[in-house]
C-alpha cells in the first residue's frame, strides 16, 4: 500500500525548473532510496514533500490525503519527520534537551517527552551523551542527533538526506544499523545518499533524478543495470 504518493510534481525557481513531472510512490514500510548526481533536485523534492516549498504543478498525498500546501509543522503533525543535510543543533542545549523539544510535538508533558526522548536516545547510541551540550558533538554524533531529533516526533515516515555523508567507517556502520532498526519498528524511510554501496545495500526500490527529472525507478540491481543510470550517475558514484 502506497504511504506517500507523488504524482506529477514541478516545482519552478523564476523561469529555472528544479524539478519537472515527478511521479512515483512509497510503500508503507519499505526504504526507498533517492540517488541523482548534485543539482540532480534530490533536497528540493523532499522540501516539496515535508512543505517548505509548494509545487508549482502537480500534488503530493500521504495515506491518501493531499499534504501539498501545508506547512512543515502541520505535515509532521500527519507523521512525515525529516533531516538535513547541513545538521543544526540547538546548540547551546543538551543532546537531552534537544531530542525533548523534538517530543513536544506530541505531548505539553515534560515527563511524557522527556520519556519518549531517552527511548529514542537509547535507540540511536546516544543515551551516555545525553548531558553534552550539542555543539561540542563531533559529526557523527551530531549526525545521530539528527536522526534522534527527527524520530522523537513519533513519524510514520522519515526523510533522511545524507545521513551517512561524512562518516568514518565505523560511524557509518553504526548509522546503517539505525536505519535498519528504524525499519523493524514499521517506520516507512526515504533517503537521499551518494554511498552507493549504501543505498544499494539498504533501499527495497531507488529513484533516480537527473537535472530535475526522474530517469529511472526499480530495485537496486535494475538501477544498478541500468544503462541510464550508468551514463548519468553511476560511472562516477561507483568510483567515489
Amino acid at each position: 500500500m502506497a504511504m506517500l504518493e507523488v504524482r506529477n510534481v514541478s516545482r519552478f525557481f523564476g523561469g529555472l525548473a528544479a524539478l519537472t513531472d515527478i511521479s512515483f510512490s512509497v510503500n508503507k514500510g519499505e526504504i526507498l532510496g533517492l540517488i541523482g548526481p548534485n543539482g540532480a533536485g534530490k533536497t528540493t523534492l523532499f522540501n516539496v514533500i515535508n512543505g517548505f516549498y509548494s509545487p508549482s504543478q502537480g500534488e503530493v498525498l500521504f495515506k491518501q490525503e493531499r499534504i501539498s500546501g501545508l506547512k512543515p509543522h502541520k505535515i509532521c503533525l500527519r507523521g512525515i519527520a525529516r533531516t538535513f543535510q547541513v545538521v543544526k543543533p540547538l546548540q547551546r542545549m543538551s543532546v537531552l534537551d534537544n531530542v525533548i523539544a523534538s517530543a513536544y510535538l506530541r505531548t505539553h508533558s515534560r515527563a511524557v517527552a522527556e520519556a519518549k526522548a531517552i527511548e529514542t536516545l537509547k535507540f540511536t547510541g546516544l543515551f551516555d551523551d545525553r548531558t553534552i551540550i550539542s555543539k561540542g558533538l563531533p559529526l557523527g554524533k551530531r549526525k545521530k542527533l539528527e536522526i534522534a531529533r527527527a524520530l522523537a516526533t513519533s513519524p510514520e515516515m522519515i526523510l533522511l538526506d545524507e545521513s551517512f555523508a561524512g562518516l568514518n567507517p565505523t560511524e557509518l556502520n553504526e548509522s546503517i544499523e539505525i536505519i535498519r532498526n528504524i525499519k523493524t519498528t514499521g517506520i516507512t524511510i526515504m533517503i537521499i545518499e551518494h554511498h552507493m554501496k549504501v543505498i544499494m545495500a539498504i533501499s527495497d526500490r531507488i529513484v533516480v533524478l537527473n537535472y530535475g527529472q526522474k530517469i529511472a525507478e526499480g530495485s537496486p540491481e535494475e538501477i544498478r543495470d541500468n544503462p541510464l543510470v550508468i551514463e548519468a550517475y553511476l560511472g562516477d558514484a561507483q568510483n567515489a
